[in-house]
């Protein structure tokens, strides 16, 4: 017997509204694994369960968990796109002040300006960076979550078949015509 399985070499494309995210063609499973358990043990120190966002009651941690997730995508993305992903504008009456890739400085330059506020350069919806991290555990993390289920996560599906020896109901009752 001979199998072949292909390697992706053509990045993966996801279209938000009229922006193109590039995602590497294919991600190393440890990598991937790792990058995914940073971000769910990181979330966890702050007390946020990724799995049950409704729950968190404070803005900062709920920005700062959204900072994290967006960091988590940008590690699966090519530097062009992740830069773009990652960009903090501090804005100022309308107008983009200074540029930053890291929330704490952005945030120390904003503290600086009166009025001024850090805002995400690409800004989406939290349903959209939802969906996107969807999309790439299911790319990348083989259709499930690399991790653990938690305890809101459903039950495995009991496997197929009979679990006795008693013969099938079905076929004592099919009748098939012609015989």
């Amino acid at each position: 017997m001979r199998k072949t399985i292909a390697l992706n070499t053509e990045p993966h494309i996801i279209e938000v509204g009229p922006h193109e995210l590039e995602l590497q063609p294919e991600v190393y499973g440890d990598e991937f694994v790792d990058a995914y358990v940073e971000l769910s043990e990181a979330q966890k120190a702050k007390g946020v369960d990724l799995e049950n966002l409704d729950e968190a009651t404070d803005p900062q941690v709920l920005r700062r968990t959204m900072r994290a997730v967006r960091v988590f995508l940008a590690r699966q993305m090519l530097p062009k796109s992740a830069e773009f992903f990652l960009r903090l504008d501090v804005v100022q009456d309308g107008k983009a002040l200074k540029s930053f890739q890291d929330l704490d400085e952005a945030q120390a330059f904003a503290d600086g300006h009166p009025g001024a506020r850090v805002r995400d350069a690409l800004r989406l919806p939290t349903r959209a960076v939802v969906e996107i991290l969807e999309t790439v555990v299911e790319l990348y993390g083989g259709g499930g979550r690399p991790t653990t289920p938690s305890s809101g996560s459903a039950r495995r599906s009991r496997p197929g078949g009979t679990s006795g020896t008693a013969p099938s109901l079905s076929r004592a009752s099919t009748h098939i015509s012609g015989r």
